[in-house]
């Protein structure tokens, strides 16, 4: 069985693969730190999973879903720093088989692990439900998911604080990039300011309150 795991940090990929060999006494993991280098290794070695990160130098974990092929290539279990409230939806609906935060158990990888490489789907209860109010299709949509992955990425660290050129450098853009989404962010969310945009995050659990 092959694994291969997509984390810019080394620790991350090693300590992956610790946990994961010793769950599985057949499995070999191969490792990379960008979605370049994943494109690469898939096309010149089979994989039967994908662990993925969701945000990476270049292109993130959501825009490299979305170059997969179904059928085509491995299931995709994206592991990520970013609690279930922000990307999971995202992740699922642009092909993840699974989505698992960073803080979870190494008990809980292996389970979801083992249900992906079943050919199954792993949502905790929580995306489930949300997944299920969306077929519903009963109420509006809140203004921050009609924005791109991008636009949600960007939107997501200008209201966690952090300055342009902080949120360019962090996703490998150029500031003037970055205030160009900001301008088309504010636009679509009819906001104003960066203090309005955080405001919104806040109290839609989107991110922490600052200071909190």
């Amino acid at each position: 069985m092959k694994i291969l795991i997509a984390d810019d940090h080394a620790v991350v990929r090693k300590g992956l693969a610790r946990i994961l060999a010793e769950a599985f006494s057949n499995v070999a993991c191969g490792e990379a730190q960008d979605a370049q280098e994943v494109l690469d290794r898939m096309a010149r070695e089979n994989w039967d999973l994908l662990v993925l990160d969701v945000s990476m130098p270049g292109r993130n974990g959501l825009d490299l879903l979305k170059q997969l092929r179904p059928g085509h290539n491995p299931p995709v279990l994206v592991l990520s720093m970013h609690p279930e409230s922000l990307y999971a939806v995202r992740a699922l609906k642009s092909g993840a088989a699974g989505y698992l935060n960073k803080q979870s158990a190494p008990e809980e990888l292996v389970r979801a692990v083992r249900k992906v490489l079943s050919g199954g789907k792993y949502v905790t209860p929580t995306v489930a439900e949300k997944l299920a109010c969306d077929l519903d299709g009963g109420t509006a949509k809140p203004p921050h998911e009609t924005l791109s992955d991008r636009e949600y990425e960007v939107m997501c660290l200008l209201a966690s604080g952090k300055t342009l050129k902080e949120t360019a450098s962090g996703l490998s853009l150029s500031p003037k990039t970055v205030s160009t989404y900001r301008t088309r962010i504010l636009e679509k969310m009819h906001l104003r300011t960066n203090a309005e945009l955080t405001w919104y995050a806040v109290q839609s659990g989107l991110v922490a309150g600052l200071g909190a």
